[in-house]
């Protein structure tokens, strides 16, 4: 009996011994680690991971250390992530303490660089055991599977981003002005003979404008004043006279001229914003305090008045400022008008030398055949090589046209020439294309002002995985790159208002959709829009069979016979 009893509590103690005691340190299984997010993700080119451990109780040996590395593996290739270090209870050393009674949880954060073959991957957990000098083996394990690698679909998107354009500032009308003045002694409305002269070399414009074949007359503008000295009765009567004998003077030299123009008339009594300006343009002493009475006081009688009371001056603004302000004001309002369209556009390819560089420009609007604009701004920077545009709006051609290199070439060109906002803004994207986005940043900085920045800035956002921001950066922007912003940032009612207004949607464009129909659970979007896409682009087959995106359609019938 005695036997008995002591058998079974002798080899307890012996398999606790063996546990305890001899450095075992068994497997562990994968129900202690949970990974967050569950299925991992590229985020601005790295792919981080949060992983939640547990030691279970009675398992880490007091004496050991154990090393943890998070190893993403796939076929034909691994990458390692950040390390960490845990010790038993007995052991000398500042890593994390793990009890062996009660175990102990831990929490590990890495981040890799993604590569395209992590798309298909697995992610396990290696340990690296020792207690004293002894190696312990402990299994790795298995944690999570696969990177959904969604945000790396920019790289097709960019070749849809639209480069800053060099815009031309062609108007085909052109608004121009001639003023002259009709001067007048003071307290007199009369013209006199001195004054004609003025008269009639304003009629010589006027009658050289009416001739021209490219110009237009609006209309005559006759303004008439009186200085802001003396009564305001007097003064409203004189430069009304001066408005009435000044437009008898210029319609009748209209009459003679056989000129249809409309002459509309108005006079000013006392000049006091006339006064301002020419006292602010001078030199003349007190004009500070001159200034400050005209605005400290609005009534005229008392500007006048104190004024008058700065003797030290009077004399000067009577002698040199008052008699200025006694006229007429002429002047021929006109348009400029420019070449029409066909004009323009038989020039461009005919004889471009006779355009300026602003027609030029415009000619190549003109047109939507990219040969064709490609041989306007060829001309462009051949005859006006020292204007930036030409140079950058060719490389903005070979960026649609997908040569980035030669693109690149241009941009450079063009900066050379003017370090203009739009090809900084260009640059910026090549760079993004290279995958260089702190060179892309740099460039994007000194991009202000280009019209096209805020789409520019949306998608280097999104290499840099702030998706909320690179989504409102876009705006409305109707782009492969605006969508992709909004998937990754979980707005997926806009997401899908923007891929269905591309204007010439492309293999992307669908791809997008079916990846927007996956994560909305829209069976019959997924397999139309894929089908759609692997018609433009059967390369993209292959690339749907292992992303993670499409993973619950898997086994999904349709969805298999797609990407066959």
């Amino acid at each position: 009996m005695t036997k008995k009893l002591y058998l079974p509590l002798l080899m307890a103690c012996v398999v606790a011994l063996l546990t305890s005691c001899s450095g075992k340190m068994g497997e562990l299984s994968s129900d202690y680690f949970t990974v967050t997010p569950q299925v991992l993700e590229a985020v601005g080119g790295k792919v981080p991971a949060t992983i939640n451990g547990k030691f279970p109780e009675k398992y880490f040996n007091k004496k050991a250390v154990v090393e943890v590395t998070p190893v993403l593996r796939w076929n034909g290739g691994e990458a390692k992530g950040q390390s960490a270090v845990f010790q038993g209870e007995k052991v000398e050393g500042n890593d994390q303490a793990i009890s062996y009674k009660m175990g102990g949880n831990y929490t590990m954060k890495t981040v890799f660089d993604y590569v395209p073959e992590m798309a298909k991957s697995e992610l396990y957990l290696e340990f690296k055991a020792t207690i004293g000098k002894k190696v312990i083996t402990i299994p790795a394990v298995k944690v999570a599977d696969g990177v959904i690698s969604t945000s790396e679909l920019l790289n097709q998107t960019l070749n849809s981003a639209n480069p800053a354009n060099g815009d031309d500032a062609f108007q085909r009308i052109i608004k121009e002005k001639h003023d002259a003045n009709i001067m007048f002694l003071i307290q007199q409305a009369n013209v006199r003979s001195s004054e004609l002269k003025t008269a009639k070399e304003f009629g010589n414009e006027v009658k050289d404008v009416n001739n021209a074949a490219n110009k237009k007359i609006s209309n005559i503008e006759i303004s008439a004043y009186a200085s802001p000295d003396g009564g305001m009765d007097l003064n409203t009567k004189l430069a009304e006279n001066r408005q009435d004998n000044t437009a008898k003077l210029i319609n009748k030299d209209l009459k003679k001229a056989k000129i249809d123009a409309a002459v509309d008339t108005k006079y000013t009594a006392e000049d006091w914003e006339g006064f301002q300006e020419l006292v602010s343009k001078s030199n003349i002493q007190d004009k500070e305090l001159i200034l400050r009475v005209l605005s400290m006081y609005s009534e005229p009688e008392q500007r006048e008045q104190e004024i008058k009371n700065i003797s030290s001056v009077f004399k000067t603004l009577a002698d040199d400022i008052l008699p200025q302000l006694r006229r007429s004001r002429l002047t021929l309002n006109y348009d400029i008008i420019g070449k029409s369209d066909e004009e323009i556009a038989n020039l461009a390819n005919s004889d471009a030398k006779q355009l300026n560089v602003e027609e030029l420009l415009y000619a190549a609007t003109l047109t939507t055949d990219p040969a064709k604009q490609e041989a306007i701004y060829t001309k462009a920077t051949q005859i006006y090589p020292s204007d930036f545009r030409g140079y950058n709006n060719l490389g903005k051609l070979a960026y649609q046209a997908g040569n980035l290199d030669k693109a690149e070439s241009y941009f450079k060109k063009a900066t050379s020439i003017k370090d203009a906002p739009e090809a900084n803004m260009n640059l910026g994207l090549i760079a993004l294309t290279k995958g260089d986005r702190a060179a892309a940043e740099s460039y994007m900085s000194k991009a202000s002002g280009s019209k096209e920045l805020n789409e520019a800035l949306g998608n280097l956002y999104v290499a840099q995985g702030q998706y909320d921001k690179a989504a409102t950066a876009f705006g409305d922007t109707k782009t492969n790159s605006a969508a992709l912003a909004q998937i990754l940032a979980k707005d997926y009612n806009k997401a899908k208002t923007t891929l269905s207004s591309i204007e010439k949607p492309d293999a992307t464009t669908d791809y997008l959709m079916a990846v927007l129909g996956a994560r909305t659970n829209n069976t019959s979007m997924v397999t139309s829009s894929l089908k759609s896409a692997i018609a433009k682009d059967p390369v993209l087959a292959k690339k749907a069979a292992s992303d993670l995106e499409f993973s619950k359609y898997f086994t999904n019938a349709d969805f298999m016979n797609i990407i066959k």
